[in-house]
């Protein structure tokens, strides 16, 4: 199971999320937990980016499973629940989100909001929900013992990784070593790392990739170049699944 986190808001996780999600194979799923920026439909809330996941997932998951958690404002998450009453916790946020098909599935991503640490008020980030994530998911492995031999897919879903979106325009290197930092720090493993051009006209972007290459900890999972017309499927061509 991988987590999608991006350098800043707007790096591209939502593009690079669907197209892991489209080049991906078997039974698959993509989940947004969280999302700011939600337009109102006949059937309640609805977000772009977990609309675009669930375009390119095929188990049958209702909007509400996908997206549990959603505001109308395109602001800050743990502000806009203020502004309907509402707090927000990382142990709320992991119950609201958490599927079965997040463990049951043959490839399950999980996109975050915002940076790594999304503030969820109170002291708590997004970042601590997905570390009670890892938890649970360790606790439930060590539950069937020796006694089940698990799927290759199940077992790949009963730990957690991460793949970073890295937004290439000025200031992406800063951005891509701390929370490279900050996701070691806290326990989690980088199943590999995204460069994806956020910024058509960024000086210098061959140099750039270079020295993110030689400082980056994790596998180089490809380089999206600023397209045209971007999909999951055009995104796609430029990406490999981490391994």
């Amino acid at each position: 199971m991988y987590f999608v986190t991006g350098t800043d808001t707007d790096s591209g996780k939502t593009l690079i999320s669907a197209a892991l999600l489209a080049k991906a194979q078997g039974h698959k799923c993509g989940f947004k937990p969280i999302a700011s920026g939600c337009e109102m439909s006949d059937s309640g809330l609805r977000n772009s980016d977990a609309l675009m996941l669930m375009a390119q997932s095929n188990m049958g998951l209702a909007y509400h499973e996908i997206n549990p958690i959603s505001f109308a404002p395109a602001i800050a998450p743990h502000i806009a629940a203020l502004q309907v009453s509402t707090a927000l916790s990382a142990q709320g946020v992991l119950e609201a989100m958490f599927h079965p098909a997040m463990v049951n599935a043959d490839f399950a991503l999980i996109e975050g909001a915002g940076g790594w640490r999304l503030p969820l008020g109170n002291g708590e980030y997004l970042s601590d929900t997905v570390k009670l994530l890892q938890t649970q998911l360790q606790q439930e492995t060590s539950t069937y013992g020796n006694s089940v031999q698990l799927s290759p897919a199940v077992t790949k879903n009963t730990k957690i990784e991460v793949v970073l979106v890295v937004g290439m325009k000025l200031g992406c290197l800063n951005h891509a070593l701390l929370t490279q930092e900050a996701l070691l720090a806290d326990g989690l493993s980088i199943a590999g790392w995204v460069a994806n051009q956020v910024d058509a006209d960024m000086a210098f972007i061959d140099e750039n990739l270079q020295s993110l290459q030689q400082m980056m900890q994790a596998p180089f999972l490809g380089y999206v170049p600023h397209l045209a017309h971007p999909s999951a499927e055009n995104a796609a061509a430029y990406v490999q699944l981490p391994q």
